[in-house]
Formats: structure tokens, C-alpha cells, sequence
């Protein structure tokens, strides 16, 4: 029994849980104990009751907001690592580019969402456009750092065998940048998600394509703080899991032969 409290995985995942139901049990017996009204901060069975009966609402609205997450995630990561490869191939371009990446990323995005709204006719494609510049940067810059993070000894290796550019970089600065971009991937997905709610936010579209961030100032305007709370249960969960199945995915490719991931 104590081998298998002690479990590494045991802890790593029975820790939290653990630590989560007591702040909800507490979070509970608080707004009960002391009659907090709903309109200030509901209970938790009050999220959870209003979970389930706008779930068809709130679930519609979840889908909407992933379609723009998953496109401007997978649309940073090509852009990314393309960005990031050129950058490694011609040190030119990356000084004459690689500023202008540091400019979007310390650039805040309700700045010039609307702009790109305007600019961009379409909606959903305005809040992509939005969501990619805001996770595009991690995946830049990890990339680069990685494929710039070889053993020198096996670059000199590769030198004496004559190996090519290109063939250096299959072979050698791929492998060994790997660790780093899935380390970009991890933080570029939860950015991807942030970057889609702040889009939502400035957009501010409703009906049938409106999404979490929309049903949030909907509930905030009617003063339905269970609903809103609701909907930012559901980002945290998304961002959570999210942000576990990039580690899922590192650890797939990498636990075979990286020490990151050996233990």
C-alpha cells in the first residue's frame, strides 16, 4: 500500500486532485456557510448545476473557440518552424526577421486585434490571424535555440565526414532541437487558446459562431456569474489538457532515447 502511495505517477497526479477538492470542498462551505450570493461568487455545485444545464450552449460555444485554437496553433507551428529553419540556414535573414518576431511578441494583442478585424472581412479567419501571432513566437524561438543547441564534438564529426548542409541539418540540428520544440509546443498551445479567447473578446460575435469568450461577457452583461464561471471552467479544463497532450506527445517521441524524458 505504501509502494504504491509512493508511485511517482501516484503522486504526480493524485497530489493536485487532491489539492483541488480540498480548496473546492472549503470554496463550498464557504459560499453555503455563509450565504454568498450567487451574483458575488457561486458555489461550485452552482458552476457544476449550470454546467449541466447549459452544456448545449456552452458545448456549441467550446467548439467554436477550439476550431480557432487548433487552427492557430497548427498554423504557428508551420510558420514557426519554417521561420526557424531559415533563420538557422542564412544568419542574414535572421537578423534582418528575426526583431520584427519580437516586436509581435511584445506587442499586445488587444492592441491591434482591431485592426486585424478590420483589416480581415472574415471573423474567424480576423481571430486566427490574432490567436497565430500570439503563439507563434514560442515556437521561433525555441526552434532556433534548439537547432542551434548541437554537440559541438559531433558537429565537428559531421564536418570531417564532408557531411552537407542539408545533411547536417537532417541529421544532427533536427534530433537534437526536438527537446526545445516540444517544449515550445507545450507553451504555443496554451498561447494559441489565450490568443483565441482575446480575439473573441475584441471581435465580440455572437449567434452561432460566437464562442466561450462571448458567452462570457453575455453572461457578464445579464449578471449569470454561474454561466461565466461555467465558460471559464471550460478554458481552464481545455488549456489543462491541452497543455497534457503536448506532454503526451514529447514524451512519445522523446522517452526512447532523450534524457529529458528517460526517468
Amino acid at each position: 500500500m505504501n509502494a504504491a502511495f509512493m508511485n511517482p505517477t501516484v503522486v504526480r497526479i493524485g497530489a493536485p486532485v487532491t489539492l483541488g477538492i480540498l480548496i473546492l470542498v472549503i470554496w463550498e462551505i464557504i459560499c453555503v456557510g455563509f450565504k454568498v450570493p450567487e451574483y458575488l461568487v457561486p458555489a461550485p455545485s452552482a458552476i457544476i448545476a449550470t454546467l449541466v444545464a447549459d452544456w448545449a450552449l456552452l458545448s456549441s460555444s467550446l467548439m467554436v473557440t477550439l476550431k480557432i485554437t487548433f487552427l492557430a496553433f497548427g498554423l504557428a507551428v508551420v510558420l514557426g518552424v519554417a521561420a526557424a529553419f531559415l533563420f538557422v540556414q542564412s544568419r542574414l535573414m535572421e537578423i534582418s526577421l528575426f526583431p520584427y518576431a519580437i516586436v509581435l511578441q511584445v506587442t499586445p494583442i488587444v492592441a491591434i486585434a482591431p485592426l486585424i478585424i478590420i483589416w480581415v472581412k472574415n471573423p474567424t479567419l480576423a481571430m486566427v490571424v490574432c490567436a497565430t501571432l500570439v503563439a507563434l513566437f514560442p515556437i521561433i524561438s525555441n526552434t532556433i535555440l534548439g537547432l542551434r543547441s548541437v554537440n559541438p564534438g559531433l558537429l565537428n564529426l559531421f564536418r570531417l565526414n564532408r557531411a552537407n548542409r542539408w545533411q547536417v541539418l537532417a541529421r544532427l540540428r533536427i534530433p537534437s532541437a526536438l527537446p526545445y520544440f516540444f517544449g515550445g509546443l507545450r507553451i504555443s498551445s496554451g498561447l494559441a487558446l489565450i490568443g483565441a479567447v482575446v480575439a473573441e473578446f475584441v471581435a465580440g460575435t455572437g449567434g452561432t459562431a460566437s464562442g466561450l469568450a462571448y458567452q462570457i461577457l453575455q453572461a457578464g452583461f445579464q449578471l449569470n456569474i454561474p454561466r461565466l464561471f461555467a465558460a471559464l471552467v471550460l478554458i481552464t479544463l481545455t488549456g489543462i489538457l491541452l497543455f497534457t497532450a503536448m506532454a503526451m506527445l514529447s514524451r512519445w517521441a522523446l522517452a526512447g532515447w532523450h534524457e529529458s524524458e528517460m526517468s
